[in-house]
């Protein structure tokens, strides 16, 4: 994104990138835990693995996978404690909010793509007060591929009434770096995210990174 480029619409991802959702992951996952007789995980240590959903959660606070006896159970425990508490600790990453409203002074419309099931992500953002403010929000319910397959950000994109390569996606995880790709988008890394491995993000081939919120400001200025 070059200085004399304004896009016609911002999108970004949910978990990571706009809202910092890791505090009621690791409330829940310790709470699981607890549950089943187990000590408390750091939080260091869950967050960074937030981004990759409940399977994840499942896999470091249990070590199960998805083939593994228990896992199915633990699994929906863990969305069951989640669905009854999606907001309880969430929040806008501190100044994202500042940066909504800048761009909804300059009249760019933003959406949200994501790959959080509308179970949660629905009732997630009408709790931040965010249902009414962003002009989509796209889930994996509302698609037939999920993220890094573009089909859920060319869905944004005629919803807001803008083409893609006009567009921004921002992201936290490589597949939202490659599903900004693969749709013609500009794309900004965030590294502030959940991130396994921040060195990784220069590999990801982004057009920018932004560390901070206040990078990211700074570069959709």
């Amino acid at each position: 994104m070059t200085p004399e480029i304004t896009p016609s619409a911002v999108l970004f991802d949910l978990d990571g990138t706009l809202i910092d959702t890791a505090p009621d992951f690791i409330r829940c996952l310790n709470q699981l835990r607890r549950d089943n007789g187990l000590e408390a995980l750091p939080a260091a240590h869950i967050r960074r693995s937030v981004s990759n959903g409940a399977r994840a959660m499942i896999q470091v606070g249990f070590g199960l996978e998805p083939e593994h006896p228990g896992y199915l159970e633990k699994h929906s425990a863990f969305l069951d404690l989640y669905e009854a508490g999606v907001a309880v600790e969430t929040t806008l990453f501190p100044g994202m909010n500042d940066i909504l409203l800048e761009l909804e002074a300059r009249r760019i419309p933003w959406g949200i793509v994501t790959n959080k099931p509308v179970r949660f992500a629905k009732p997630l953002v009408a709790a931040l007060g965010l249902e009414q403010r962003c002009a989509t929000l796209i889930c994996p319910d509302h698609v037939e591929q999920r993220k890094p397959h573009p089909e859920a950000l060319y869905l944004a994109c005629t919803q807001i009434g803008v083409r893609p390569e006009d567009a921004i996606y921002i992201g936290d995880h490589l597949r939202d770096i490659e599903a900004g790709k693969n749709a013609g988008m500009k794309t900004i890394a965030v590294r502030y995210g959940y991130i396994e491995e921040p060195e990784a993000v220069d590999l990801w081939q982004a057009d920018l990174i932004a560390d901070t919120v206040s990078d990211l400001a700074k570069l959709l200025q």
